[in-house]
């Protein structure tokens, strides 16, 4: 794949998205396009739906051009947008780059990792050692981030932050009850994790969002501006916040995050799955 352009790519992610769309992931997609958009018809999460599929298509066989082209070439088809909003910051402030999932989150984090290459992110190890490595070896490419697994803990992020590293993360999946808030996501009582704010209560870390967009001719990461008056004290209201600000990135493109993760798996006390089948 590394070798095709990337309009052959699009076109082949397109055709096996659409393919893919009638397998595995479909219902769990659905349901929370259902949930998030209940004003919507059928016929419209649908749509929604196979383009999730057809975006996530392209952007795994985009991971034969990040992982096997020569460095230059991989990060060329990424470009850096506002960058200004975290040069301001580094190395003068600890910096947490706030990277929610969408389909371009790997690409988007190399080419970070390109341009900052003092940086560093969390990972979950893979059940396939040799799959691990592979993985492994593939973010090392663009300057050697530190990678921590979530098995460690926060002592090692607290301990690059407080050296000015940025951080890479993503926090804005179900991790489970513990440390999380239930707070509206698209008005659905959602687990969301409470981390964020502590850590920058601990570290004095401004927050810089960085979302990564697919586009016919390769991906575009965006910078926004760091937050103010964040975190707040309020643990809760600052969850709130960090849905609200997801809630309108998705808005732009509602096709390309991360739908086939059961994203409110977690439910409060009492409360059934939405994910049960009748």
């Amino acid at each position: 794949m590394h070798l095709l352009p990337t309009r052959a790519v699009r076109a082949i992610g397109n055709s096996l998205g659409s393919l893919l769309f009638h397998f595995g992931r479909r219902r769990v997609t659905l349901i929370n396009l259902q949930k998030c958009f209940p004003h919507k018809t059928d016929a419209e999460r649908e749509a929604i739906g196979r383009g999730v599929f057809q975006h996530l298509a392209s952007a795994t066989l985009d991971l034969g051009r990040l992982w096997y082209a020569p460095v230059d070439d991989a990060i060329s088809h990424v470009k850096l947008i506002d960058k200004h909003f975290m040069d301001e910051w580094r190395g003068t402030a600890p910096v947490i780059v706030l990277a929610p999932h969408f389909v371009g989150l790997d690409i988007g984090g190399a080419r970070f990792s390109y341009e900052y290459p003092e940086a560093f992110s969390m990972y979950s190890e893979q059940k396939s050692k040799v799959f691990d490595r592979a993985l492994r070896r593939a973010r090392l490419r663009f300057g050697k981030p530190l990678l921590v697994t979530r098995s460690q803990g926060l002592r090692p992020v607290l301990k690059a932050l407080k050296e000015k590293k940025p951080f890479y993360y993503l926090p804005d999946m179900d991790f489970g009850a513990k440390d999380a808030a239930f707070v509206d996501f698209f008005g659905v009582k959602t687990a969301t994790v409470t981390a964020l704010s502590r850590l920058c209560e601990i570290t004095d870390a401004k927050i810089v969002p960085l979302i990564t967009k697919q586009t016919e001719n390769g991906y575009e990461a965006r910078f926004y501006p760091a937050w103010d008056n964040y975190p707040s004290g309020d643990a809760n209201a600052d969850a709130r916040r960090m849905n609200q600000f997801l809630e309108e990135r998705i808005m732009d493109m509602p096709d390309q995050y991360f739908w086939v993760h059961k994203r409110f798996k977690t439910r409060p006390p009492g409360e059934a799955s939405f994910y049960d089948k009748p």
